[in-house]
């Protein structure tokens, strides 16, 4: 099993809305790419919470069955176009990907 994780810091404002705004809007878009291709196993998303210490604003940890179904969820066209729209709205990324 493959571990997916992904930070991202936001720009403060970008495509017309707020930080907060484009985090609730990353969020429903990560949520739905949960069953796009076969072999994802879990998919959650968090925001980090008001008054908690935190450098990043969205995180992603997904569990897929193997490198396989990483590699069809990556190349994806719902993945894809998420992709324009996080590129537009970041301002950072981290990623890790492991075997569990």
């Amino acid at each position: 099993m493959i571990r997916h994780i992904v930070m991202w810091k936001l720009k403060e404002a970008a495509e017309g809305a707020s930080r907060a705004e484009n985090a609730v809007k990353l969020k429903e878009r990560l949520e739905g790419c949960r069953d796009i291709v076969p072999g994802i196993l879990h998919l959650e998303v968090g925001l980090a919470a008001p008054g908690l210490e935190s450098t990043y604003d969205v995180v992603l940890v997904s569990d897929f069955a193997d490198k396989a179904a990483l590699d069809a969820y990556q190349v994806h066209p719902t993945h894809m176009a998420l992709k324009q729209f996080v590129t537009a709205v970041r301002e950072s990324r981290e990623c890790v990907d492991y075997e569990v």
